[in-house]
């Protein structure tokens, strides 16, 4: 249907010859016209503009709408952001094919001689949920994790990276989610060419792919959760420990991330955390862990959780074990060898959350998962070696050592019998406070968070991982840009 039109019509005596069409005659027009001019006149002189503060509105009642959603123009807008957040970290992550991971995981029951590790698999590496344990594992984020599992979280926490890219020229870095560990560690008792079968395989693999070729793996960088002697064999005799895959040379071009690399060798090996049973989801539970630690009553001076090493009476750790036993102030929770240590949690986590400091001895190589459980316990780690934290960690931990541990050098235990109890007894109780307030704040930055998460909304062990592995393949990209 058509609008109406105005009828602008007079009386019957205004018609022209009887017609049904009024028009207005012209001196009408001319006289409304000069009304109208001088009502608008009149109008601005009374009523300026500045007089409405606010729109004149219609009295007539208008039904309002919102615009039609443009799904483009927010999809357009949402991509941009993302890039804009994502410029400098996309990464590409290969599909490999399942003999470098799923098939490894899937044959869990054969990856130790000595025990099963398929109740360590669930929760994406995380292992089963620890119950309360009488209080020592409160709230949410705790599971019987292993410390060799790496692997696994870091390829569960990379499929919610939030800069993910299916395009490698995109790629500030490429991601190998090989199980270079849990290989590893089933072959270390067998031969030299067993061992090294599935490495070589799968660099043989990676160099037939463009996305390798086009910078010979500079920008790759993959995760082998143990620490780089098992993966640093010298020779090829049966009687040698461990694989050769961090010497061949291909992969010496990748950046690897490994749980202790070795501090006087040149490499491009990165010492990450080692991974511990706390695994909080949100910055909530991180907080209200941290605000228990903080409670704490901590009834011993110092403790010591682990097994003894067969050998001479001089070592650190039989002197630890002769002082402690001979002290009132110090806790010990003694295991025959390391896995039972490992197989009681509660345990170790209840000596901990009891001390206030926590020693840690070198244990097969420099460095202990220990260290870690003892500062998500709120524990000042005593070291007796640099290279036990401070040559390997230093991404994660303060530069100044002294504000969150101790250093009693080994020697100084060994050949001059310092007591460990005198020293850490003079230590002035603001400065014990000081540290331990920097070790509890230290938590997150060596914790990994719950793989599966989406709302882990805190920066962890993770996240300064990812963030320097981005920076050394930056640098690299602007080293060879420079031809140096």
């Amino acid at each position: 249907m058509k609008p109406m039109k105005p009828s602008f019509q007079k009386d019957g005596a205004d018609k022209v010859d009887g017609g049904t069409g009024g028009v207005l005659w012209p001196s009408r027009i001319c006289y409304l016209v000069v009304l109208a001019t001088t009502l608008w006149a009149v109008a601005s002189i009374l009523f300026p503009p500045s007089a409405f503060p606010h729109p004149l509105v219609s009295s007539v009642t208008v039904s309002h709408h919102p615009a039609p959603h443009d799904s483009a123009s927010e999809d357009n807008r949402t991509a941009t952001e993302t890039a804009d957040r994502c410029a400098g970290r996309y990464i590409y992550v290969y599909r490999l094919p399942p003999r470098f991971n799923d098939d490894i995981a899937r044959g869990c029951r054969t990856l130790r001689p000595w025990m099963d590790m398929c109740p360590y698999m669930p929760n994406c590496g995380l292992g089963r949920l620890l119950g309360d344990e009488g209080g020592v594992f409160p709230g949410r984020g705790w599971y019987a994790t292993d410390q060799f599992m790496l692997d696994v979280i870091f390829r569960c926490r990379m499929r919610r990276y939030e800069c993910l890219t299916g395009d490698p020229a995109r790629a500030a870095a490429v991601f190998v989610p090989a199980y270079a560990s849990l290989d590893g560690g089933r072959y270390l008792w067998n031969s030299t060419a067993t061992r090294d079968a599935l490495a070589l395989d799968l660099v043989a693999w990676l160099a037939r792919r463009p996305e390798w070729r086009a910078t010979g793996g500079r920008d790759h960088f993959l995760v082998a959760g143990r620490t780089a002697w098992d993966f640093l064999r010298k020779t090829d005799g049966d009687d040698d420990w461990g694989t050769k895959l961090l010497s061949i040379p291909a992969v010496r071009n990748m950046t690897a991330l490994v749980l202790e690399i070795d501090p006087w060798t040149r490499s491009n090996n990165l010492a990450v955390p080692y991974p511990t049973n706390f695994h909080p989801a949100t910055a909530a539970d991180l907080r209200a862990w941290q605000e228990k630690a903080r409670a704490l009553d901590r009834r011993w001076l110092f403790s010591f959780a682990g097994a003894a090493r067969p050998g001479s009476n001089k070592t650190v750790r039989a002197q630890i074990f002769q002082q402690c036993g001979a002290s009132s102030r110090c806790g010990m929770f003694r295991c025959k060898k390391g896995s039972e240590c490992e197989a009681s949690p509660g345990a170790m986590m209840r000596l901990f959350e009891s001390s206030t400091f926590c020693l840690q001895p070198r244990g097969d190589t420099t460095t202990r998962r220990s260290t870690f459980d003892a500062v998500v316990a709120g524990c000042i780690p005593v070291f007796f070696h640099p290279d036990s934290a401070y040559t390997q960690y230093a991404d994660h931990i303060p530069a100044d050592p002294e504000r969150w541990s101790v250093l009693i050098m080994h020697t100084d235990v060994t050949d001059r019998n310092v007591s460990i109890e005198e020293a850490l007894a003079k230590i002035p109780p603001a400065a014990v406070k000081a540290m331990r307030e920097e070790v509890i704040r230290l938590i997150p930055r060596l914790v990994y968070a719950d793989a599966r998460s989406a709302r882990a909304d805190f920066k962890d062990a993770f996240d300064i991982a990812l963030d320097v592995v981005l920076d050394r393949v930056a640098k690299r990209r602007r080293r060879d840009v420079d031809g140096r």
